[in-house]
């Protein structure tokens, strides 16, 4: 297995199978399980089976909202960080972070004024990323257009 890759505190990621060219996330070595912070949340049948449609604010200045939809392939308990345990529904997609791709799971959540729309949570880190709390955007800007001049 290659060296693990260093990450800051915060990065940019992409989640291509949902058409999110990047999306600000806090790599959360507290977490375990990775989150979305989604608004509308609209789980529906399709051929038999269970999918959710959201809207996701990627936290790109001056992007809208982008639409996207996924199929359930789990729902779980979560405990969040102020330790209230919630029903949330997992997802299965991919993520693209400091040229690595992978599949991961991720829960869906709506919460409020979050400042970074995605935690990267331990287990989509295992065996891929070491964290330096003390850095940021290690693995640099998102792509060009996305960010104020």
């Amino acid at each position: 297995m290659p060296d693990p890759v260093l990450l800051g505190w915060r990065e940019w990621l992409s989640l291509p199978a949902l058409g999110i060219v990047a999306v600000r996330a806090k790599v959360d070595t507290g977490a375990r399980s990775s989150a979305l912070h989604v608004q509308d949340q609209e789980v529906f049948a399709r051929d038999g089976r269970e999918f959710v449609r959201f809207v996701l604010d990627t936290g790109v200045h001056g992007q809208a909202p982008q639409p996207a939809e996924a199929a359930v392939i789990d729902r779980r308990q979560v405990t969040d960080s102020g330790g209230h345990t919630t029903e949330r529904i997992f997802i299965q997609t991919r993520l693209r972070l400091a040229g690595l791709e992978w599949d991961a799971e991720v829960n869906l959540t709506h919460r409020r004024n979050m400042l970074f729309p995605m935690l990267l949570g331990r287990t989509a880190l295992a065996g891929r990323f070491l964290v330096d709390p003390a850095s940021s955007f290690r693995q640099g800007d998102p792509p060009e257009g996305l960010l104020p001049p």
